[in-house]
């Protein structure tokens, strides 16, 4: 009887012991992958309690304890030392490299590695000295648990496999459990962690949905595995034909007027035409007077983000894909040579975004330094507002950060301006409406006010913020040496009572799109411009009014003000409107007359165009191109 307690109780010390020793092996482990998405927690999403990324990193940790723990002897050991020193090779470059970038690191960056290896010291050495605290201690644990291995005297074979089928059931899960990919072309993409997981278009939501240790490996296959789509013969003879042809772009009498000046690139948030009037944003208005005014423009809606869409086009000069489904925000790893920041940048022009949302908004972080941006600023981001106080447009100008990145800055500048107020809820019972309202009217004196009256409210604010922004100029000596670019990103397709648009718009068809355009500078004489434009001819249009040389190839819109152009626009259904007549499915339904030569010819070249575009975007054509 003795004997078998004795048994029993040396086979429970045992299996405790080997419990323990896997509990240790996993310390270090757990602890680099908890601090890194702890680290990283200015990226508002998926907080490091969520199950999701714990459970990859679950899965992984098993995954690495059954190999060591199955490795005969010194193999066993050595395998925990290899593993060990991937993961915190990782562990240390993600968390120095997002110290100074606030972005993860990603495999993408090695192709750049002689561009950057100047810098690597200068890395190292401004890493904050708590980093290196806490590297220490990781270190120092590991070689604790080192000490504390137990590895079997033979080759657990059954061991391993157990340790691999568990692996797969647990990575399983936590696939399964980021739930199913939007199909279909939505606004909030961005948001869904199965689109991230599987496209990788945002790499800092993709550490905090995943974690380290499967971050790496998705990050790993995707840059150097995966295999790419490769461009077909017929396509890329198609994009070569384009890309290829002369420039025929000319200088006109705007050619260079703006030359040498700020610019502030004005976006402004559901900014429909019949909001921007004398009675409800005068300041507006008022710039809109003094400005040279396209009165014939459009902005294309996309249900994939018609905010980001607008902004998408007048930085790369491209639009959100139609004939196949992908959000533009996902195209941040393509290459931009050609974008609106890296042009000013060459001439030496710092370039700076304003807004009130997060960099992770849209992925708008990500995507802004792709283009060649200084930095993208967001309000909740520098300051922990209350009350939906970053809601107001005006804060865009009041934010001390804010006020001081626009107009304290030494030398040329571009200031790319976000507006968000006019934006639904159109009520005074929540958010923006009721924060106005009761600034407007008092606390407790609202009167009952229409979806329209809330409208306007709204867009009054952001006419506020124009006011503020034009006296900041003016209190810095920048007034008459700044030029403001202000278009809106789409129509108020938001208000719930459609009968508003009815009462002010063309709504049977896409001319429902029509929005302002207007580009301000104090020293030019005010002129309308009847041509019709959509967001894509903004970027060469500046282009050319400042000066830039381009090549009119590298984008789908055209200059504006050059000699003789008369313009279009088109739509995602492949519609398109010259300003004579609007054209659906090859046939004029709205509008005069027209040749069928022209309908004809006009059909093809819009479709070319949107082959162009989505071509280019697909097949990342200028990385193609400059790879050749």
């Amino acid at each position: 009887m003795k004997d078998k307690i004795k048994n029993v109780l040396l086979y429970t010390r045992t299996k405790t012991w080997e419990h323990r020793h896997v509990l240790y092996i996993a310390i270090p482990f757990v602890m680099m992958d908890f601090f890194l998405r702890v680290f990283i927690c200015d990226i508002d999403f998926f907080p490091a309690y969520y199950p999701i990324p714990n459970i990859f990193t679950l899965s992984w940790i098993v995954l690495f304890v059954g190999i060591i723990h199955s490795l005969k002897g010194r193999w066993g050991k050595a395998a925990y030392w290899v593993i060990f020193a991937i993961s915190y090779a990782m562990f240390l470059v993600n968390t120095i490299y997002f110290s100074l970038t606030e972005f993860c690191f990603s495999f993408t960056l090695l192709e750049m590695s002689g561009e950057g290896s100047a810098y690597i010291m200068d890395a190292i050495l401004g890493a904050k000295p708590w980093m290196y605290l806490l590297l220490l201690l990781v270190l120092v644990t590991a070689v604790f648990v080192f000490r504390k291995i137990h590895v079997p005297d033979k080759f657990e074979s059954k061991r391993l496999f157990k340790t691999i089928i568990a692996f797969i059931i647990i990575h399983v899960v936590a696939v399964l459990a980021l739930g199913p990919a939007n199909s279909e072309l939505k606004w909030n993409t961005f948001k869904n962690p199965r689109n991230i997981y599987d496209d990788f278009s945002d790499i800092n939501k993709c550490m905090k949905v995943t974690g380290l240790y499967e971050y790496t490996l998705r990050n790993f296959y995707v840059t150097f595995l995966k295999p790419e789509e490769v461009i077909s013969a017929e396509d890329k003879e198609f994009l070569d034909e384009i890309y290829s042809q002369p420039d025929d772009k000319a200088e006109n009498f705007y050619t260079g007027i703006f030359e040498g000046k700020n610019i502030i690139f004005l976006q402004l948030e559901g900014m429909d035409d019949w909001l921007l009037t004398e009675e409800t944003t005068p300041n507006l208005y008022a710039l809109m007077q003094e400005s040279i005014n396209f009165k014939n423009h459009y902005s294309m809606y996309t249900g994939g983000g018609s905010t980001f869409n607008s902004e998408f086009a007048v930085n790369t000069g491209f639009i959100t894909p139609i004939s196949y489904i992908e959000n533009v925000y996902s195209f941040h790893s393509n290459t931009f040579d050609n974008s609106m920041a890296r042009l000013f940048k060459k001439l030496g022009y710092t370039v700076n975004a304003f807004h009130m949302n997060s960099g992770e908004f849209y992925s708008r972080g990500v995507n802004y330094n792709s283009w060649g941006y200084d930095n993208y600023f967001g309000l909740v981001d520098v300051k922990n507002y209350k009350d939906n106080q970053h809601k107001l447009d005006r804060e865009l100008i009041l934010n001390t950060t804010f006020y001081n990145e626009m107009f304290k800055q030494d030398g040329k500048f571009v200031n790319y301006i976000i507006t968000y107020s006019p934006h639904t809820p159109f009520t005074t019972g929540k958010e923006v409406g009721k924060l106005l309202a009761e600034m407007y009217y008092g606390e407790g004196e609202i009167p009952e006010l229409t979806e329209e009256e809330c409208a306007k409210l709204m867009a009054g604010e952001t006419d506020y913020m124009v006011g503020l922004l034009i006296d900041a100029l003016k209190e810095n000596g920048l007034y008459e040496d700044t030029v403001i670019v202000a278009y809106a990103d789409h129509y108020l397709y938001t208000v719930e009572d459609k009968s508003i648009l009815e009462q002010y718009k063309e709504t049977d068809n896409n001319l429902i799109n029509h929005t302002p355009f207007f580009i301000w500078s104090s020293d030019i004489e005010p002129e309308e411009k009847n041509v019709v434009t959509m967001q894509t001819d903004i970027l060469p249009t500046v282009l050319n009014l400042f000066g830039i040389d381009y090549n009119s190839n590298n984008y789908i819109g055209n200059d504006a003000l050059a000699d003789g152009y008369k313009g279009y626009a088109f739509f995602s259904d492949y519609s398109w409107y010259d300003g004579n007549v609007y054209v659906l499915n090859g046939e004029i339904t709205n509008g005069k007359t027209a040749d069928q030569e022209y309908l004809e010819m006009m059909n093809e070249k819009i479709g070319a165009i949107i082959r162009k575009n989505d071509l280019t975007l697909r097949y990342n054509y200028f990385k193609l191109r400059n790879q050749e």
